[in-house]
């Protein structure tokens, strides 16, 4: 989605998310990727995605369990709303909106492809199809960058 196309839909991003911002709770505990002995058990996200994210996190709980979740690094957080223009951009970021989630990024770094991203991996694969059940892309997949990246598609 363009910019102006995001902004039509979930309107005009500000610093604090007021107005559409919600607070979601998670099925299980996420470490922070900057500070792994930190936890969150909640997300701050667009509420037209609230329940596509509760969707996604359900389902990846409902098929690697909780121990494979972590040894996978899927719980490494590393942030969903986030009011800042893209790297290296003038446009926004869609997580000014809260509707992109990066996770693992010090394994799946900005500039990496599918030849050393960890998400590239096939057992990975399944954490994907998941994000794109429940109307996300990653831009891993769609633009061979970003891995870490999943936003939403529509």
């Amino acid at each position: 989605m363009t910019t102006q196309q995001i902004t039509k839909k979930y309107g005009i991003p500000s610093e604090n998310g007021d107005g559409y911002l919600v607070k979601i709770d998670l099925p299980y505990k996420m470490r922070i990727s900057w500070d792994k002995n930190v936890f969150v058990s909640t997300m701050m996200c667009h509420k037209l995605v609230a329940d596509n994210f509760k969707a996604v996190f359900k389902d990846l709980l409902d098929h690697y369990g909780y121990d494979k979740i972590r040894e996978l690094g899927i719980d490494l957080f590393g942030g969903c709303f986030n009011y800042r223009k893209m790297r290296g951009g003038s446009e926004w970021s869609t997580h000014s909106w809260g509707i992109a989630i990066d996770l693992d990024p010090d394994r799946n770094l900005l500039k990496e492809t599918s030849k050393t991203a960890r998400f590239a991996r096939p057992e990975y694969k399944p954490m994907i199809d998941i994000f794109y059940k429940n109307g996300f892309e990653s831009l891993g997949i769609e633009k061979n960058f970003d891995w870490m990246h999943f936003q939403i598609k529509k």
